[in-house]
């Protein structure tokens, strides 16, 4: 079996594009990565992810365990073959979610009590669990198990959650075992403080993994926050190995992010924009739902070519939207994942030439021009 790679082809300044190898398939990098909470990029079809560009998605531990089941999905062959995605699948640890449900979960060194969202079933998610229920639905990439304060948080709370997490990593290692051709990934934390962050470095390369991830940012610090940790969190981690920021995001944080070193990303923003009449475009945001696209002949964007805009006028994507057909949710997500993933491989290009600057220059000075009112 090919083992897990990274290599690195082309640097520009901070930011790197190489590719990472899995058996599955590789990924090249920097990656966007579209979220598949629930097994699903909701309202797209694997192949329709596929065919905007993503080559890997994430899947989400939490959920997934709660429905339909991990052990259910590992007895029909693994999450891969359960939603038809041949392509590798990075699932995340669960933590994130636990976190959020707030008065419903019970934290300790062992790990987190919580109730079910859906039933309010009790349930233990702990290192080694969270281990097992990725080992079950046969990820290739791996998430330790962490804790994620919500900021604003005072130094305290989020040194208290940091070295928990630390632990956690240790023993997310140690469950994990020797997988040939999976890879785990262990998550650096402490919130906006430098030194605190530094300190979880050296502690997950003392541990060792096949990549690392900057987590604990895009939780409500702000782009400014999270740009002055992204400034130095990535050079803490090792070179050699791929950087994954969690959770991010807009566009301009993405750009942002592969400027000072990061080569991975997921968010769920292209899917969910596009569910709520939002989609994104080199120009800025297009809100479909705004009553100025009703009579619009022009695609959401002259210079795509996603079915949406090869086929369909903004008035059309309005009304459709406007009647609630299932066909504007669609639609929109197809464009807003190809948008993100066009993003991407211009970012890739660019690095690779050397050009990064001017495509950063290019890619705000679109933006700033705003969107066209219509014709």
């Amino acid at each position: 079996m090919t083992g897990f790679s990274f290599s690195i082809s082309a640097t520009d300044g901070r930011a790197r594009t190489g590719l990472i190898t899995t058996p599955r398939g590789t990924i090249r990098t920097p990656a966007f990565m579209p979220v598949g909470t629930a097994g699903t990029v909701k309202a797209m079809l694997p192949d329709s992810v596929a065919a905007t560009g993503a080559d890997i998605i994430l899947g989400n531990t939490y959920h997934l365990m709660l429905r339909p089941g991990a052990e259910r999905v590992a007895r029909l062959g693994g999450l891969h073959r359960f939603m038809n995605w041949e392509r590798p699948i990075l699932t995340d640890s669960g933590g994130f979610q636990v976190m959020s449900l707030a008065g419903l979960r019970k934290l300790s060194e062992e790990g987190v009590t919580f109730a079910s969202h859906i039933d309010g079933s009790r349930h233990l998610l702990s290192p080694e669990r969270s281990m097992e229920i990725q080992r079950l639905l046969g990820s290739d990439i791996v998430m330790c198990f962490d804790e994620c304060p919500a900021l604003p948080a005072t130094d305290e709370a989020v040194a208290r959650s940091m070295r928990l997490s630390m632990r956690w990593a240790d023993r997310s290692r140690e469950a994990f075992g020797d997988r040939p051709g999976h890879a785990l990934f262990g998550i650096q934390q402490g919130g906006v403080n430098l030194e605190l962050r530094a300190e979880s470095a050296e502690a997950l390369k003392r541990i060792g993994f096949d990549g690392y991830a900057v987590g604990g940012l895009a939780v409500g610090e702000g782009q400014e926050a999270m740009f002055g940790v992204l400034d130095h969190a990535p050079g803490m981690l090792p070179a050699d190995r791929p950087r994954y920021l969690m959770g991010v995001g807009k566009p301009d944080d993405i750009v942002g992010a592969v400027e000072r070193g990061i080569d991975m990303m997921d968010c769920v923003l292209p899917s969910r924009s596009g569910r709520t009449g939002q989609a994104w475009t080199r120009r800025g945001q297009v809100n479909i739902k705004n009553a100025r696209h009703q009579d619009d002949p022009r695609p959401l964007d002259e210079d795509c070519t996603c079915p949406a805009c090869r086929s369909y006028s903004r008035a059309y994507l309005h009304h459709v939207f406007r009647a609630q057909e299932i066909i504007a949710s669609m639609l929109l997500t197809w464009h807003n994942l190809h948008y993100f993933q066009e993003l991407m491989a211009g970012l890739r290009d660019a690095i690779s030439r050397g050009q990064l600057p001017a495509f950063v220059a290019a890619f705000h000075a679109a933006r700033a021009e705003g969107d066209i009112e219509p014709i």
